[in-house]
């Protein structure tokens, strides 16, 4: 056979396959890279807004342009109050699902009398919306205390736990975001379990004996023989759940409103900027720094997962 031929039957084996994919390309392309292309344009774009000033309507300068879109932003009090905002949600939430999701995942290993349903109620929450789930847990987390309580400090109150009583998210303190992440480590949690529990059973039962005859204790066990081997497992559950926070939106506009500022994060900004102060470029900006912000946290993920993939290969 030829060379020219060997070409042409070369071409006919990729060609239907690249047909194929060409459309999901292009629409990747357009709807992706191209609007997040012109989101950054538009980010680097100036501004100006209409105002009245000696009884004539004059044109304000809103955004000058370039970086100093940027550099506006970061250095605004309430953008690094979201930022702070958005650390204290992401760490508390990551703790909270990985601590729970472990503790879970090693009870229902070990074995407890009608698993299938412990798994079920633990894994329900994944499938309530967070829009539904904030709607629920509004009502738990209301600041009302006293004669006004309800929810969660209603329960206090009736069983003589007074000082647990909290105003919750509502206070306008830096650590008011920890009572946010609440609801989402009830409704995570679950997830971060399944996973646990699929690489708990995943390892052989035969490393586990031969730890127990050479007289390791049940806790040797699992800090030596099992843990070590979920650490991949950890780390796609820790980037998972991270880049969740750090986009979350429906359930702080559930349960606090788009609007408020003392459970404000980037998202929720973006949408202040964008609706109610009619800020398009503020927006970008916001959007692009947040999508900066997810990129370090997936991107070097990405990375280890292929370089890690090609060593096994």
């Amino acid at each position: 056979m030829g060379e020219g031929s060997r070409a042409l039957k070369r071409e006919k084996n990729w060609l239907p396959g690249l047909l194929l994919v060409t459309p999901s390309i292009v629409l990747v392309g357009i709807f992706v890279y191209g609007l997040i292309g012109q989101n950054v344009w538009t980010s680097l774009t100036s501004s100006s807004k209409r105002a009245v000033s000696g009884g004539r309507v004059v044109e304000v300068t809103q955004n000058e342009g370039g970086l100093a879109n940027y550099t506006s932003l970061l250095g605004s009090d309430g953008y690094q109050h979201a930022l702070w905002n958005l650390l204290v949600l992401t760490v508390v939430f990551l703790v909270g699902t990985m601590l729970f999701g472990l503790l879970w995942a090693v009870l229902l290993e070990k074995g407890v009398t009608a698993e299938g349903v412990f798994r079920s109620i633990y894994l329900f929450p994944m499938a309530v919306s967070f829009i539904a789930a904030g709607v629920v847990w509004r009502w738990l987390l209301s600041p009302g205390q006293g004669e006004q309580a309800v929810g969660l400090n209603k329960l206090f109150q009736m069983v003589g736990l007074d000082g647990l009583q909290s105003e919750w998210w509502s206070t306008d303190s830096r650590w008011s975001m920890a009572a946010m992440a609440m609801p989402a480590i009830w409704q995570l949690s679950g997830y971060v379990m399944a996973l646990f529990l699929a690489g708990f059973r995943g390892i052989s039962e035969d490393q586990r004996e031969a730890a127990r005859i050479d007289g390791a204790s049940e806790w040797q066990i699992y800090r030596h023989v099992l843990f070590p081997q979920l650490s991949p497992i950890a780390l796609s559950a820790l980037i998972i759940i991270g880049h969740m926070s750090m986009k979350m939106f429906d359930l702080i506009y559930a349960i606090a409103g788009a609007n408020s500022y003392v459970a404000s994060v980037p998202a929720t900004l973006m949408w202040t900027q964008m609706f109610n102060q009619g800020d398009k470029v503020a927006a970008a900006v916001n959007a692009t720094i947040l999508l900066l912000i997810v990129a370090v946290l997936v991107i070097p993920y990405l990375v280890y997962t292929n370089k890690t993939e090609s060593e096994g290969d």
